[in-house]
């Protein structure tokens, strides 16, 4: 097999070195092994002092946008900032603002002057409320839940996404009328298996709207209809704007001269496309990607402003940056904006607003005012100040893997001024799988990453084969590969770093949470490289996960791995727990109690089967938690958990006071 190395740049990696003024503040430098080291970073750090940011909004002078706070066991809360600075909660306890609208959910509200409209969590219907005032429930709760609505003034209703569980074996998606006065919930579009995106132009006379059918997910193939609205607001004279088995359609939206833009793959890259009613033309061009797979409803990259320019957030080798585009003269500027990581873009007039964040800055929402070039950060996620001297900041790599291909990913190395190892040690090694499979990992500040590297773990982040920001073509690498070539990459990444110098080849580990830890299992059973892993609600046999899985995903797998009537023996073949015997490694499993994306008996049945054959096996089952882990207290939990499990498996004393975690099958004394 011919090795092509693409390139190496591991040397140009920003060091952290320690200087007098350090030495001053930690009170000089200590040697002691990697692993062991004390830091500023600790669990109570990343939980307490870090919310979640996203869905910004900008309605008048007023910017909206959803918190997701740990503190208060994950409740998701809808904040206000308003033109004198001030900031507000609109939705108070015990309200949630959350879809659940394919699991995942997005698009959970709405504004319109000074009314509110969005999806409580607990019950899934919809509320109205006014600043100040006590929310009123709106639909009756019938097990319909509702996503991606916009207000529809004309005729008196939200227009919506409607999931209808009311009959579980046979879950319908469909976009509904929702009459502001009564809330009665009337079908507006249907027939197809899933929906999003609508959007009405600025006179209310058209509707426009994305839609897909199974096997298809909206990263694979998705059409694009509008249709005017008759007097009584049903959809009349429907058209169908993009209908191709091998495009992706992304943000679609009424422009500001009532052409239709929205953004697609057709060329490979995600691009952003204009159509007039008789002819599309592209509008952005370059490698690079101007979308993202839509896992969450609600997603934005673009918008206009008053003077006929187009303002996007752009991906290109897992760093993003803002362009302004002349919608004239196709012209684009970047203005010169200190962030890497940005999502959700919405644009009105002269404003955006972002969620935004960098090397050595932690997500936060942010304002840009184009007329006078001014950012100012409205919310950070994280209200901690790390000592700069204290970040590891991540280094692109890219290097070759199977197949004579390459991947991708970010390097962090250890970072602590009050610290060095030993010399002859080498740090161990965390290698990151994200999740998805289609999703991506970006160059960004996160407590989660340095609190490990602060101890003196390095870190491999990495955008396998099948991460998003590479094109259509990359992203379709995992087809038919998946537990292969995501694999493949993950092994590959980590014996660049290793043949570099930069760890330890016999204190390697793994991690990853859903795809990710699938992705972790496999390279447990099917390879050697890795002496421990951690698997966060981690696949392990690929049958039963796609019988019982969510209507969402239900499919997925005959794109990763082929129809499950024609592939049978491949689902089973690639199923880490039928293959648990070549396992020789501790696994850690963490799993939230009432996950419905992979459920908990996907982790249950591979704690059986390491028990069973003997290996160190340790299960953290969580109640209340879900696909994801929302609460500070299971957050916290598991960094701790995590760390006292490296701990004894590769025999350092860390510094940090830990609850014990049982490692069934462990003798201390041999570290078997």
């Amino acid at each position: 097999m011919a090795v092509l190395v693409v390139t190496d740049r591991l040397n140009l990696l920003v060091s952290c070195e320690t200087t007098p003024d350090m030495m001053f503040r930690t009170g000089g430098t200590r040697n002691a092994p990697y692993g062991s080291w004390a830091s500023p970073i600790t669990s109570d750090l990343v939980t307490a002092g870090v919310i979640g940011l996203g869905q910004p909004r900008v309605v008048g002078k007023n910017l909206y946008w959803i918190e997701d706070r740990p503190a208060e066991q994950g409740r998701s809360v809808l904040v206000c900032h308003v033109a004198d600075g001030s900031r507000h909660d609109i939705t108070p306890p015990p309200y949630s603002v959350r879809s659940r609208v394919h699991e995942y959910g997005g698009g959970s509200y709405t504004v319109s002057g000074d009314m509110v409209w969005f999806v409580n969590d607990s019950d899934q219907c919809i509320y109205r409320v006014a600043a100040g005032q006590k929310p009123e429930q709106l639909t009756p709760p019938e097990a319909c839940r509702f996503a991606d609505f916009i207000v529809d003034l004309r005729h008196n209703r939200l227009i919506a996404i409607c999931e209808d569980h009311r009959y579980p074996n046979d879950i319908q998606n469909s976009i509904v009328s929702v009459e502001l006065d009564s809330g009665a919930v009337a079908p507006l579009i249907s027939g197809d298996d899933f929906y999003s995106s609508p959007d009405l132009s600025a006179d209310g006379s058209r509707v426009l709207w994305l839609s897909w059918n199974h096997p298809n997910l909206p990263w694979e193939s998705t059409t694009l209809k509008v249709a005017k609205l008759g007097s009584k607001g049903q959809p009349t004279e429907i058209e169908t704007v993009v209908d191709s088995a091998a495009e992706s359609v992304f943000q679609p939206q009424f422009g500001p001269d009532d052409s239709i833009y929205f953004v697609s793959d057709r060329d490979n890259w995600w691009h952003v496309y204009r159509y007039d009613g008789e002819e599309t033309q592209q509008i952005t061009h370059g490698e690079a990607e101007f979308g993202m797979p839509q896992w969450l409803f609600g997603m934005s990259t673009y918008g206009f402003t008053d003077d006929r320019h187009l303002i996007s957030s752009v991906t290109r080798d897992g760093e993003w940056e803002i362009r302004r585009i002349s919608l004239d003269t196709g012209q684009s500027e970047t203005l010169d904006l200190p962030y890497s990581a940005i999502d959700h873009v919405t644009v009105v007039g002269d404003t955006i607003a972002m969620v935004a964040g960098g090397p050595e800055q932690a997500m936060a929402i942010v304002r840009y005012d184009l007329k006078i070039n001014s950012t100012s950060v409205v919310q950070r996620s994280s209200q901690t100040d790390i000592p700069r001297e204290f970040i590891s900041r991540p280094q692109t790599v890219t290097f070759s893997t199977a197949d004579s291909d390459v991947a991708h990913a970010f390097l962090y190395l250890p970072c602590n001024p009050g610290y060095e190892a030993p010399a002859s040690e080498k740090p161990p090694l965390i290698v990151k799988c994200h999740g998805g499979p289609t999703s991506a990992t970006r160059s960004l500040f996160d407590l989660r990453i340095q609190y490990w590297t602060s101890r003196g773990f390095a870190i491999l982040d990495v955008n396998y084969r099948g991460s998003t920001g590479y094109g259509r073509d990359y992203r379709r690498k995992l087809y038919g590969c998946w537990g292969v070539a995501d694999v493949e990459d993950c092994v590959s990444g980590a014996l660049y770093v290793a043949a570099r110098g930069r760890a330890d080849p016999d204190r390697m580990t793994i991690k990853g949470g859903s795809a990710g830890g699938y992705t972790v299992l496999c390279a447990l059973c099917f390879h050697d490289i890795f002496r421990a892993g951690a698997s966060y609600f981690g696949v392990g046999e690929l049958e039963e996960m796609f019988k019982t899985t969510h209507k969402f995903e239900s499919r997925y797998g005959d794109w990763l791995l082929g129809p499950y009537a024609e592939a049978k023996d491949l689902y089973r073949e690639r199923s880490p727990v039928h293959h648990a015997d070549k396992l020789n490694c501790p696994v850690i499993f963490l799993q939230g109690l009432d996950d419905k994306v992979v459920p908990p008996a996907q982790s249950e049945r591979m704690v059986q089967a390491l028990r069973a054959k003997g290996l160190p096996v340790s299960y953290l089952a969580f109640e209340g938690e879900a696909h994801g882990f929302r609460k500070a207290s299971t957050i916290r939990r598991c960094i701790e958990a995590e760390l006292y499990f490296y701990s004894k498996i590769f025999g350092f004393e860390p510094a940090d006071q830990l609850e014990a975690v049982e490692i069934e099958n462990f003798n201390a004394d041999t570290k078997e």
